[in-house]
């Protein structure tokens, strides 16, 4: 029987030795916090946004970076997958907007039990509170891995530390540090799903919730990102979903080079919105614009949109210039927001950036660098958009190299 053994604990690391144990492998799993899946407890504000109920081929365009890469792996085990195992290891889901999958207990704590059930049932031999130091190097056809505790000789081991995001769970970069005393080029670690500190004061305008806006973002006068949907203003800047979809695609160009802007009437044309304004501004002619607007804007909107329009807020309605008025259906159309930096690791929800993919098959998970050593997860330069996608990531990564990793090892195993 081929020995693996399976470093990090989370939602790749506890497929992957799930995976190794139901491929007839000896399974160690090493976790270093005190209890399993520690992220996936704050994953979808404590209920667990598992996975996406959409087919491979629409999974995979919700995947940011990685892709190609992840579309054998996503193949071989799709959500539909995830969701019979979910209910053979006796924990029913629920469908939510947007496909998004969710235990019905509505409690993040049974996916990990779920999974625990799952690799117990295989004998996986399970490790809390014992930290891996070193990644030994190979003798023959074995490997050592060395944590604070003790050493473990395998065959073939899986690197499913996580990447850099929540911190505090205990993402601190163990497996980047692994991968490059392997020889592994590791591509830049940005913060993705993350809201975006902007330029100015936001406290007037912290707590407003706009449902359905367009943002758009340009770069050297290129549209770049258009979306419709949910956003909220912050003490900080912006966040929300829309923000968060943002920023994965921007988090790896110089925010200095792009600037944001809100369509905050979609839903109407220019013309349209010109004369709903020609229509309130005459029936409330003789009242200040500032309060005309509220008929339009949420209130603390109203002083900002008028101040980009360059309009004064005491201003009477009846005063107002066509000019003026032009000047305020594109601010209306075009209200900008110069992005500064993006929220950092402590409040992405996942991490842009790992192992190079070049170095790795696809296939296996397998380094092509270092026998035996394979790498699932957040660890990868993978990363999607929120929804369910990145959890399911981790698992048919974890998947792949779990089993990848047993059969290696049972190639050697006397």
């Amino acid at each position: 029987m081929g020995k693996v053994v399976v470093i990090g604990g989370g939602a790749a690391g506890l497929m992957a030795a799930y995976a190794a144990g139901s491929a007839g492998a000896e399974v160690t799993l090493l976790e270093k916090n005190e209890k399993l899946g520690k992220k996936i407890y704050i994953t979808g504000k404590g209920r667990c946004n598992l996975t996406n109920d959409c087919p491979p081929d629409e999974f995979l365009q919700n995947v940011v970076r990685g892709g190609k890469f992840l579309t054998g792996a996503v193949w071989s085990f799709p959500p539909e997958d995830m969701i019979s195992m979910c209910e053979h290891f006796s924990m029913p889901v629920k469908v939510e907007r947007g496909n998004r999958v969710f235990p019905v207990s509505d409690h993040a704590s049974d996916v990990t039990k779920m999974l625990e059930h799952a690799c117990l049932s295989v004998g996986v031999d399970i490790h809390l509170h014992e930290y891996v130091q070193k990644i030994g190097d190979l003798h023959s056809t074995m490997r050592d891995i060395i944590t604070d505790k003790s050493v473990y000789p395998c065959h073939s081991a899986v690197i499913a530390t996580g990447g850099l995001s929540y911190p505090s769970t205990g993402s601190t970069g163990d497996g980047l540090r692994f991968a490059e005393e392997l020889g592994h080029k590791i591509v830049p670690c940005v913060p993705s799903l993350v809201g975006i500190n902007c330029k100015g004061d936001f406290k007037e305008l912290q707590g407003i919730s706009l449902k359905n806006v367009c943002l758009f973002a340009k770069r050297g006068g290129k549209v770049i990102f258009s979306e419709q949907g949910e956003m909220l203003f912050t003490h900080y800047g912006i966040s929300g979903p829309l923000v968060l979809t943002l920023s994965a695609r921007i988090n790896r160009l110089p925010l200095n080079e792009i600037t944001l802007f809100l369509d905050l009437k979609p839903a109407l044309s220019a013309q349209m919105l010109d004369a709903r304004l020609v229509r309130d501004l005459t029936e409330r002619k003789n009242e200040q614009l500032k309060n005309v607007m509220r008929g339009l804007l949420p209130a603390a909107l109203c002083l900002p949109v008028l101040s980009a329009a360059e309009i004064s807020p005491v201003k009477q309605a009846n005063a107002l210039t066509k000019e003026e008025r032009a000047a305020l259906v594109f601010v209306l159309k075009n209200f900008p927001v110069q992005p500064v930096s993006l929220r950092g690791f402590e409040e992405a929800v996942v991490t842009s950036g790992g192992v190079d993919l070049k170095d790795i098959s696809s296939k296996t998970m397998m380094s092509k660098l270092a026998r035996g050593v394979f790498f699932a997860g957040e660890v990868l330069d993978v990363d999607a958009y929120t929804g369910g996608f990145n959890l399911q990531i981790a698992f048919s990564t974890g998947r792949a190299a779990g089993l990848a990793a047993a059969e290696y090892a049972g190639n050697f195993a006397e």
